[in-house]
């Protein structure tokens, strides 16, 4: 049996409230036999990493760079992939669903591909989507871990 992933998104740097939202989140998935698959760097990206592997979880980082010693130190498995900014499509392709903290174009970028991807993005302080129609994406907003962990996994509260 493969084991289920959730991509987390958000800055390289972060507040400390995202860091301690992306540590639970992380944690919260590790905790539901989930890993975190991200861009493998800093910022939310490592504080998620740090949860989820102190609940003994697998971690993903989809890096842009060649050299897999770019990675965070939370990493379970680190894939360089010399892409830049282009990993960003892989990195929400490989969850089933997004969770996206704070961030800024690229955490953006990667929101617009999950969208089109048909993921579900859950966003906490981070962008709200709007269509140049002017009606909102699917962008599910929310504020506590919990509830982003049981809305990416599709659990009713």
């Amino acid at each position: 049996m493969r084991s289920r992933l959730v991509s987390v998104i958000g800055g390289s740097e972060c507040t400390a409230d995202e860091s301690a939202l992306a540590q639970e989140i992380g944690r919260l998935l590790a905790q539901a036999g989930v890993g975190v698959v991200c861009g493998g760097r800093g910022g939310v990206m490592e504080a998620a990493c740090r949860g989820a592997r102190e609940a003994g979880g697998l971690t993903i980082g989809i890096l842009p760079g060649e050299a897999a010693d770019d990675g965070n130190p939370h990493l379970t498995v680190a894939l360089p992939t010399g892409m830049g900014e282009a990993r960003n499509v892989i990195v929400v392709k490989a969850g089933e669903a997004v969770i996206a903290i704070g961030g800024g174009l690229g955490t953006l970028s990667e929101i617009a591909h999950a969208l089109r991807l048909g993921k579900p993005v859950v966003a906490l302080g981070s962008w709200r989507a709007v269509s140049p129609e002017g009606g909102d994406l699917p962008v599910i907003q929310t504020t506590t871990a919990r509830e982003a962990v049981a809305l990416a996994l599709g659990i009713q509260g």
